[in-house]
């Protein structure tokens, strides 16, 4: 308990431990109404603080982020964007309905949020289509929106992979060269599959279509697969993606965690087993946050510590979950990986580090609560995370190092 081991520590019981001294009445006295008020201060800094401090981040960790006042949601949805739509050759309100779960990276000195967008046709979650918006910031807090998406289902190579479901939850970074990639779920409404596309600008994408089409003739092609997060590192005060042991290293998954590698970018291969299949790096576990599920956030990152994997765990429905927090609501979690061999899973946080908290964060097209990370970036020596909120809006929390906020209390 942050605040109240403050206190003990300045105050501590052994410093005012009556003096064994019948002579001395009034300093027993003295002490004991000491110690009194010690008691008191202590037992009201657990009633005003104990959730915030029931929540300690361990020194490997990030955080705590802090949501800027008055701020939140950053991104909402807009009726009054148009766009034609290659699909149907109409007019659309592509970003009417919903619009959540952000990219986020740097250009020009300026934070880029690429976010989903859904318009107003169909029913449900995954029903509508979903299209990647763009919105550029001078201060990672109010921004600008371009009136038109800029990754789409389109009539291209990605065609019979995106219609009509189209592009979901997308995932950015930017190379050390100033090229942008992206990762993102290509919805046909059969089958999730991860696309992959670059840019130089973040507007004008170059789609290169399923990241394991290729890999062991196929054999990852036909499979469920969603949550690409790239490996990133600050290098020279700018978050670029790296190689590690020569090759790019992807996390991904959405009930696991697996891994992926790659010397272009484009072409991914699976990390397998010694039989063949999928390697599952890090998994759901009964009676915490992250019971159901183990879905892959923001760009991973290498630190001095090893390799943090931001992600996002969902709670069970019933037996197995945890509690403390809602059935079915998504928790952001981190995990720890080994800095030499990033498929060696170290630990992880048993408390989230951000939960729903907001009335928009508890409830939106979501109902059971969301705060689904996706983006963060390094801007101006802090670190600013974008997240989707119960699938219906985008917000935004501060972590500064030099300052550091408490993480996310517990109810």
């Amino acid at each position: 308990m942050f605040f109240c081991d403050i206190i003990a520590e300045r105050y501590g019981y052994q410093e005012y431990q009556p003096i064994k001294n019948k002579t001395h009445k009034p300093i027993i006295m003295m002490n004991f109404l000491r110690k009194g008020s010690i008691l008191f201060l202590l037992l009201f800094a657990r009633l005003c603080y104990g959730q915030s401090t029931a929540n300690k981040l361990p020194l490997w960790a990030f955080g705590g982020f802090a949501r800027p006042a008055n701020i939140n949601p950053i991104i909402s949805p807009d009726t009054t964007s148009r766009f034609l739509d290659p699909m149907s050759n109409k007019l659309v309100q592509w970003e009417a309905n919903d619009t959540f779960n952000p990219a986020a990276t740097l250009k020009n000195n300026k934070i880029i949020v690429l976010y989903r967008a859904e318009d107003l046709f169909g029913i449900g979650i995954g029903f509508r289509t979903s299209r990647v918006g763009y919105a550029e910031s001078n201060n990672g807090i109010n921004f600008t929106r371009r009136k038109a998406p800029v990754l789409y289902p389109d009539d291209d190579i990605a065609k019979k992979y995106e219609w009509p479901g189209g592009c979901e939850d997308p995932r950015v970074a930017v190379t050390s060269n100033g090229t942008y990639v992206v990762f993102y779920t290509e919805w046909n409404r059969d089958l999730p599959r991860l696309g992959v596309a670059t840019s130089k600008d973040l507007i004008h994408w170059k789609k290169h279509g399923p990241i394991f089409e290729t890999a062991y003739h196929g054999k990852f092609f036909n499979i469920a697969s969603k949550s690409a997060s790239i490996l990133t590192q600050v290098v020279n005060g700018k978050q670029v993606v790296i190689k590690t042991n020569g090759k790019y290293w992807l996390y991904w998954g959405e009930h696991h965690v697996y891994a992926a590698t790659s010397t272009n970018l484009v072409d991914w291969s699976p990390v397998v087993d010694d039989k063949g299949e999928l390697k599952e790096l890090m998994s759901p576990r009964d009676g915490y946050f992250d019971s159901d599920l183990t879905e892959c956030g923001p760009p991973a990152l290498m630190t001095k510590n090893g390799v943090i994997l931001f992600y996002n765990g969902k709670n069970k429905p019933a037996a197995g979950r945890d509690t403390r927090f809602n059935a079915n609501s998504y928790c952001a979690g981190q995990a720890l990986f080994d800095a030499k061999d990033p498929s060696i899973f170290k630990t992880r946080l048993d408390i989230p580090f951000l939960r729903p908290m907001a009335p928009f964060e508890k409830s939106g097209q979501y109902i059971n609560g969301t705060v689904f990370i996706e983006g963060m970036v390094y801007f101006k020596k802090k670190w600013f995370l974008y997240y989707g909120c119960a699938d219906s809006r985008v917000a935004v929390a501060v972590y500064d190092p030099a300052k550091p906020a408490l993480p996310d209390p517990i109810e």
